[in-house]
């Protein structure tokens, strides 16, 4: 656990590696990809799984962070996920 030994954690990589969600490199070529440690401790990852749902449900600062990786405004995504949209419905 995080706060049996606070000295362990030197930085957010080192947290991230505890949890479980530090990026590991899983590249072959010349494409590059990250996977995600699935070793670390899981009640952390999951409680960081639960933070983050709960966030992106009620924080608008998160909501829009995440409009904002995802590249769409806030009328974009709005309008993509309507199901009166006009473009999903002349869609057949």
């Amino acid at each position: 656990m995080a706060g049996e030994t606070p000295g362990r954690l030197r930085s957010e990589a080192a947290f991230a590696m505890l949890c479980g969600v530090e990026p590991l490199p899983a590249s072959s070529g010349r494409i590059q990809r990250h996977r995600l440690n699935q070793g670390g401790d899981q009640g952390a990852n999951s409680a960081i799984y639960r933070i983050v749902l709960c966030r992106l449900r009620w924080d608008e600062r998160t909501k829009q962070q995440h409009r904002t990786t995802q590249c769409l405004s806030k009328k974009e995504s709005s309008a993509g996920s309507s199901g009166t949209s006009p473009a999903r419905s002349t869609r057949s």
